[in-house]
């Protein structure tokens, strides 16, 4: 999924008080006026969500434009060379509440490639992959406040053509978290999962957690980087670890454009994972 936020400016005073209160009222057929709108945040690029919402009645699409996923041969992989591609994988938020919003995660296209090193033997699929459906709740903080907290409850339907996917339903729950820091973007997240195992014989919990800061660099371009790590309940399994570098930049209030690549620090993750995104809010 990865994917990222633009943590919000939190500390707003009394008139942003008011208008949060005001804004209670609003709802999927009651929009938020344009001019009332908070500072755009964004699920993408990293994998550290906003706890901050879509306000109430309005879209927000967040995808990357293309990306690249690469594996090296090691005995974590099983020896073998992965390669993976994919084509506009977007996260499309819907407003419904001052506080909630609801979220569609779909992969329209991938290509896999898997290559056995030992003997040699490549694997090829490609089609739609699996969908994603996520609710996030704003608990604190949403328009106010130095502390912005959220509940995110997701489920992976298992939709995926030409066994991309494990072909199971999965779920679970993230809690992503941010503080007002003057200058600076930072933001954490802790998240809880329930997987199938690979021999398909029953369920699994994981646990991710990440921290991601940024901090602008020259006018309104910014860069950010996060660390993630993921860590499986299935004795011996080993730990995913990643470092993700980006950058984001504003076009306007309601369009970030951001490229950047997820970086592999144990055995267990990909390599490289370069992408070139956006997010548009409407």
């Amino acid at each position: 999924m990865v994917i990222a936020s633009t943590v919000p400016t939190l500390f707003l005073g009394v008139d942003a008080q008011q208008l949060s209160q005001d804004k209670i009222t609003h709802s999927l057929f009651n929009p938020t006026p344009t001019g009332d709108l908070r500072a755009m945040n964004t699920d993408r690029p990293d994998k550290t969500d906003s706890p901050i919402t879509v306000d109430a009645g309005h879209v927000q699409l967040e995808m990357d434009l293309a990306n690249f996923t690469y594996g090296s041969p090691n005995s974590a992989h099983g020896y073998v060379t992965t390669e993976d591609y994919r084509v506009a994988p977007l996260n499309c938020r819907i407003g419904v509440l001052s506080d909630m919003d609801i979220q569609l995660v779909v992969s329209p296209w991938e290509w896999n490639r898997v290559k056995d090193e030992g003997n040699g033997k490549v694997e090829q699929k490609s089609g739609f992959g699996d969908i994603v459906l996520r609710d996030k709740v704003n608990l604190v903080g949403v328009d106010t406040g130095f502390f912005a907290l959220a509940l995110v409850p997701f489920l992976k339907l298992p939709t995926a053509q030409d066994h991309l996917g494990n072909g199971a339903v999965e779920g679970g729950l993230g809690i992503p978290f941010a503080f007002d820091v003057p200058g600076w973007d930072v933001g954490f997240e802790s998240a809880f999962s329930y997987n199938r195992n690979d021999t398909k014989d029953g369920y699994h919990a994981e646990i991710e957690n990440s921290v991601s800061i940024g901090h602008a660099l020259i006018g309104a371009l910014s860069y950010h980087w996060e660390f993630f790590s993921s860590v499986s309940a299935v004795r011996n399994s080993g730990w995913i670890g990643t470092f993700d570098t980006w950058f984001t930049y504003p076009i306007d209030e309601n369009l970030i454009v951001d490229t950047g690549v997820y970086i592999g620090v144990s055995n267990l993750a990909d390599n490289w994972h370069p992408w070139i995104g956006m997010a548009w809010r409407y």
